[in-house]
């Protein structure tokens, strides 16, 4: 017979749902809602089950997510979507737009230059 040692069972965590959810990178709050339990039933069970923590575990899980989207946005590049290429090339490539006015003195703008400059090569 199996002694009774109080308390409330503890309830499981949904690991596929928790891994989702981390993907998309919900708060550890948002998480626990979901789950139906408090933060840190959920914090406390990670620990249990030897995934360190909901930090350590959105850590590696997160990762997911940043790497799927990662995915999306050099795809719409490549497919020739110029605003993400121009952005992929600003974050990427530590590219810049150098900008040039010439103003007369009534304020009108004349002249404006816009050249887009490749950093330094590794």
């Amino acid at each position: 017979m199996i002694k009774n040692k109080g308390g409330r069972p503890t309830k499981p965590i949904d690991y596929t749902k928790l891994d989702a959810m981390c993907a998309i990178h919900c708060t550890g709050e948002e998480c626990a809602a979901i789950l139906g339990v408090s933060y840190e039933h959920l914090n406390n069970q990670l620990k249990r089950d030897g995934n360190g923590g909901f930090l350590d575990y959105f850590k590696i899980k997160g990762s997911n997510g940043k790497m799927s989207l990662r995915r999306k946005q050099y795809d719409q590049a490549m497919s020739g979507n110029a605003t993400m290429l121009i952005w992929l090339g600003k974050q990427w490539l530590n590219q810049s737009e150098k900008m040039e006015q010439d103003i007369k003195s009534d304020n009108k703008i004349t002249n404006v230059k816009i050249e887009v400059i490749s950093a330094s090569k590794d």
